[in-house]
C-alpha cells in the first residue's frame, strides 16, 4: 500500500509540474521574466537582433523561400524596408520610427488577429526582446553582416583594474569581462589539484608518483611551465588530442548499417596520434586530410591522411541501389566539412534553402561537387572476406611502407593491410541540384563552389579538393580559425567560447567572449596554425590555473560560469575513464597505435543485434596485454558500441560530433560499481600495495594519490581504514573467492586473500569517489 501511495504522489507531482510548466509557457504573449535586464546604450543587431529575430521570426520571414509568409525577409534590409507587398502603404521597419514600423506594431499588438509572431505558434517575445527591438529601430534599424560571416580581426588587449592577476593575453579579454559583471578570478588551484587537471588535459592520464613529488618540491618560478613541456613532448599527448578528432572524423571499426562488417581504417587513427605528436600545424593537418591525394607529387603518407574521408558508415546489403548509398557517402563528405571545420549547419540546406542562415540549396550542391567525384560505389561487394574490410579507392600498407615512410603505423604482424582512402575520377562527374535532396530527382547542373555568404570561391584555386582546402585557409575566411580555437577551447575549459561548437550560424549561441576568439583565431593564424602553441597559450593562462572552488555568491551571479570566474570542474570523458582506471592500477599497456581491441564486455550484445555474418558477427574478446589497452583502441562496433562507454556518453561515430554531451545518471555509478576493467584494477593494485612492506594507512594513501592525485587527509584515511578493517571482518571464503575471481590478471600465489579482498574493496570506493573522475 506504502508503495502505491509513493507511486501516486510521483505521478501526481508530475502532472502539477507539466501543469506548472504549460502555464508557464501559455498565458500573456509578452513574458517579464527578463524585463529587469538592463538595455545596452547602444543595440547591436549581431548580439541584441539578430537572436531574436532567429528564434522567433526567420521560420517564417527567413531565407527559406518555400517557407516565407507575405514575401518579407527579416533578416534582409532590402526586403525589411521595402513597401510589404500585401500593404504598399506599410513598411516592415522604418528606420528611427518604431511607431511606423510594422514590426514593432505587430509585436505589441493586443489583436490575435495581427499578433506576431502569431499565438498558434507558441512563440513570444518577452518585455526585454521588444524593448530591445524598439530600441534598435529608434537608433535607425542598422544590420550587419553575421558575426561570424566577417573575418575576424585582432581586437586591442583590454585594460584591466586587477593588474597583478594576468598571465598571458587571454586573461585580460576575460578578466575584463569579469570586471564587468562585479567577479574576481579565483586563486590558483593547488598544486596537487593543478597537476591533475594538466595532465589529464594534456595526455589523459593522471600523473604519475614522481611527477607530483617533483612538482610539489620544485619551488621554482616556471616550475608549472616546466611541467607542461614535459607533457606536451609525452607520447601520449598525440592519443589525448586525437580522441576529439576522432569523434569528428566519426572513426569506428565497423562499417555501419544491418550487417555491420569489420573495417581496417586504424592505420589513419596511428597517423593522427603522429600528426599531433610531431606537430603538424593545423592547415597541413587538415590540407593532407582533405585532399592529399592531389598534392603535388603526393606521398604514401598524404594519401593515408585522406582516410579522413572514408570513415563515413558504409552498406555491404545485398539488394539496395547503389546510386542511392554513393550520395549518402558524398552527403556525408559535405556535412561533415560544414558541421567539422566551418562550424555551420549546411546539412540544413541538402532538400532546400537553408531556414535561418544565408546557404541556398544550389550552394549546398555546389560544395558537395567538391566531394562528388571520388571513384567509389555505392556498394562494392558482400560481407565476408577480408576484401572487404577496406573499400575502394583504398591503399595497401606493406612492411616495407612501415619500415621506411610509415614508421608511425603499429602494424604486427605480416598480414594484408588496407585502408580506405580518397581518389578521384579521371573524368568529372556531373553534379546537380538534388530536388528534394532525393537521389533520383537531379536539377540543374552545378559547378564546384562555396558559400558566398562565408567567403567566395576565389577563380585561382583549381576546382577540387586541393583547392577547397586553400579557400579553407585562406585568410579571408572568417570560420576556419575560429571553429578550431573553438574547440580546442572547448576540451580545456569544458565548453566553447561559442557553445554551440558545430554551429556558428544564426541559431547558435553568441560568444560569450567574442573578442577574444576574434584574437585567439587571428593570432593562431599569425603563428602559422601551430596547434601547440595554441594548446600552450590556453593552459598557461591564468584563467585556465584556477581553483574551481565555487562560492555561493558566484553560483548565484554566474551558475554556469560563463564568465570563468573559477576553474573547470566536470567529469572525464568515457575513453579517459578507463585510462585513469588501468594507469594508477599499473594495468595499463602503453603501446601507441595498432588494430582495436575488444576488453571486457557483457556477453550477448552483439549477438542480438547482428545479421549473423562477417568477423563481428560474435563478440571474441581478446586477452593478455590487448584488455589493457587505452580507452581509444577499444573496438566500435557502430550498430552495438562498446556499453561502457556509451553510458559515459562516448560517440558511437555514426556522424561528425563535435562536442559530447555530458550526463549524469546512475548507469554510470553501477559501471565504475561492477564494471570486470574497474574491479580487476582494484584487485590489482591493492595486491602491488600488499606486497609492499607498509603500514595498511600507507597502502592507502598511496592508492589515493595515485587514483585521486592528492593526499588524503586525516579523516580520508581514518574513513578507508575503518573501511578496510570491517571487511575484513566480515569476509567468508565464498565471498573472497568471489570477489577474487573478476578479470584474468593472475592473483598472486603467496599472498593473504582476505587481505587482498578487504583492501581491493577499498580500491572499488576509490575509483568511486565523484572527485576521482572529476577534472577540477
Amino acid at each position: 500500500m506504502r508503495t502505491y501511495l509513493y507511486s501516486l504522489l510521483i505521478v501526481l507531482v508530475g502532472i502539477g509540474w507539466y501543469i506548472q510548466a504549460c502555464t508557464s509557457t501559455s498565458g500573456s504573449h509578452v513574458a517579464d521574466h527578463n524585463g529587469s535586464e538592463e538595455i545596452p546604450e547602444r543595440i547591436s543587431y549581431n548580439f541584441d537582433i539578430r537572436p531574436i529575430l532567429s528564434d522567433k521570426c526567420l521560420v517564417c520571414h527567413g531565407p527559406d523561400a518555400n517557407k516565407r509568409e507575405a514575401g518579407l525577409r527579416l533578416d534582409d534590409p532590402q526586403s525589411a524596408y521595402k513597401a510589404l507587398a500585401e500593404h504598399p502603404s506599410a513598411h516592415a521597419l522604418v528606420p528611427g520610427k518604431p511607431e511606423l514600423s510594422e514590426v514593432f506594431l505587430r509585436i505589441t499588438s493586443t489583436d490575435t488577429a495581427t499578433l506576431m509572431p502569431p499565438p498558434a505558434s507558441n512563440l513570444k517575445l518577452s518585455a526585454r526582446e521588444i524593448k530591445l527591438i524598439e530600441t534598435w529601430i529608434r537608433q535607425g534599424a542598422t544590420y550587419q553582416k553575421h558575426w561570424s560571416f566577417v573575418a575576424p580581426k585582432k581586437p586591442a588587449i583590454p585594460t584591466v583594474s586587477l593588474k597583478s592577476w594576468p598571465r598571458n593575453e587571454i586573461d585580460y579579454f576575460i578578466l575584463q569581462k569579469q570586471e564587468q559583471k562585479g567577479l574576481s578570478p579565483n586563486d590558483e588551484a593547488d598544486k596537487e589539484r593543478l597537476l591533475k587537471r594538466l595532465s589529464l588535459d594534456l595526455v589523459g592520464l593522471p600523473p604519475s608518483l614522481s611527477m607530483m613529488d617533483r612538482f610539489l618540491a620544485d619551488k621554482s618560478p616556471n616550475a608549472y611551465e616546466k611541467v607542461v613541456d614535459q607533457l606536451l613532448s609525452n607520447p601520449a599527448y598525440g592519443e589525448k588530442m586525437a580522441l576529439h578528432w576522432l569523434d569528428l572524423a566519426r572513426y569506428a571499426d565497423s562499417h555501419g548499417y544491418q550487417d555491420d562488417g569489420y573495417r581496417t581504417q586504424w592505420p589513419w587513427r596511428d597517423w593522427v596520434i603522429h600528426a599531433f605528436n610531431k606537430n603538424m600545424h593545423y592547415n597541413d593537418f587538415v590540407t593532407w586530410q582533405l585532399a592529399g591525394d592531389l598534392m603535388p607529387g603526393s606521398t604514401k603518407e598524404q594519401l593515408l591522411a585522406t582516410g579522413f574521408n572514408r570513415n563515413h558508415k558504409i552498406t555491404e546489403e545485398g539488394g539496395v541501389i547503389p546510386e542511392e548509398y554513393r550520395i549518402m557517402y558524398v552527403t556525408d563528405r559535405n556535412d561533415l566539412f560544414g558541421k567539422g571545420l566551418l562550424g555551420v549547419t549546411i546539412e540544413c540546406a541538402h532538400c532546400h534553402d537553408h531556414k535561418y542562415d544565408p546557404f541556398s540549396q544550389k550552394e549546398y550542391y555546389q560544395l558537395f561537387a567538391f566531394f562528388n567525384n571520388v571513384k567509389e560505389v555505392g556498394i562494392e561487394s558482400v560481407i565476408g572476406g577480408p576484401e572487404t574490410y577496406a573499400k575502394k579507392p583504398l591503399m595497401e600498407i606493406s612492411d616495407q611502407d612501415v619500415k621506411d615512410i610509415l614508421s608511425f603505423v603499429n602494424k604486427r604482424d605480416t598480414n594484408r593491410l588496407i585502408v580506405s582512402v580518397m581518389g578521384d575520377l579521371d573524368t568529372t562527374r556531373k553534379t546537380f541540384v538534388l530536388k528534394r535532396g532525393a537521389y533520383d530527382a537531379p536539377g540543374d547542373e552545378v559547378q564546384p563552389g562555396t558559400p558566398k555568404a562565408i567567403l567566395p570561391f576565389d577563380d585561382s584555386y583549381p576546382k577540387n579538393r586541393l583547392g577547397l582546402a586553400k579557400w579553407l585557409f585562406d585568410p579571408r575566411n572568417p570560420l576556419t580559425a575560429r571553429v578550431y580555437v573553438n574547440h580546442l577551447w572547448q576540451e580545456f575549459f569544458g565548453k566553447g567560447i561559442v557553445k554551440t561548437s558545430g554551429d556558428f550560424g544564426m541559431q547558435g549561441d553568441l560568444p560569450t567572449h567574442p573578442e577574444l576568439l576574434d584574437w585567439l583565431a587571428v593570432d593562431f593564424r599569425e603563428h602559422g596554425w601551430d596547434m601547440k602553441r595554441l594548446v600552450k597559450q590556453m593552459v598557461m593562462s591564468a584563467t585556465y590555473r584556477q581553483s574551481a572552488v565555487l562560492s555561493p555568491e558566484k553560483l548565484a551571479a554566474d551558475p554556469d560560469n560563463v564568465f570563468l570566474a573559477h576553474g573547470p570542474r566536470y567529469r572525464i570523458q568515457a575513453e579517459f575513464v578507463r585510462d585513469l582506471v588501468l594507469c594508477s592500477s599499473g594495468l595499463l599497456n602503453p603501446a601507441i597505435g595498432g588494430p582495436s581491441v575488444k576488453p571486457y564486455q557483457p556477453a550477448g550484445l552483439w549477438e542480438g543485434a547482428t545479421s549473423g555474418r562477417g568477423l563481428l558477427s560474435a563478440y571474441n574478446q581478446d586477452h593478455g596485454s590487448a584488455l589493457y589497452r587505452r580507452g581509444m583502441y577499444t573496438l566500435i562496433k557502430r550498430t552495438v558500441p562498446p556499453p561502457s562507454m556509451a553510458i559515459f556518453d562516448a560517440s558511437n561515430r555514426d556522424l561528425c560530433e563535435v562536442r559530447r554531451l555530458k550526463t549524469n545518471t546512475p548507469l554510470q555509478a553501477l559501471v565504475m560499481m561492477n564494471d570486470p576493467t574497474v574491479l580487476e584494477a582494484s584487485r590489482v593494485l591493492a595486491a602491488r600495495l600488499l606486497q609492499e612492506n607498509s603500514p595498511v594507512s600507507d597502502k592507502i594513501n598511496k592508492a589515493f594519490r595515485l587514483i585521486v592525485s592528492r593526499r588524503p587527509n586525516e579523516k580520508e584515511t581514518a574513513i578507508l581504514s575503518s573501511y578496510y578493517d570491517k571487511e575484513l571482518k566480515s569476509l567468508t571464503p565464498t565471498s573472497i573467492r568471489h570477489s577474487l575471481s573478476v578479470g584474468e590478471y593472475p592473483v598472486p600465489e603467496k599472498i593473504d586473500k582476505a587481505k587482498l579482498t578487504a583492501l581491493m574493496r577499498v580500491m572499488t570506493t576509490i575509483y568511486n569517489l565523484e572527485e576521482t573522475i572529476t577534472k577540477s
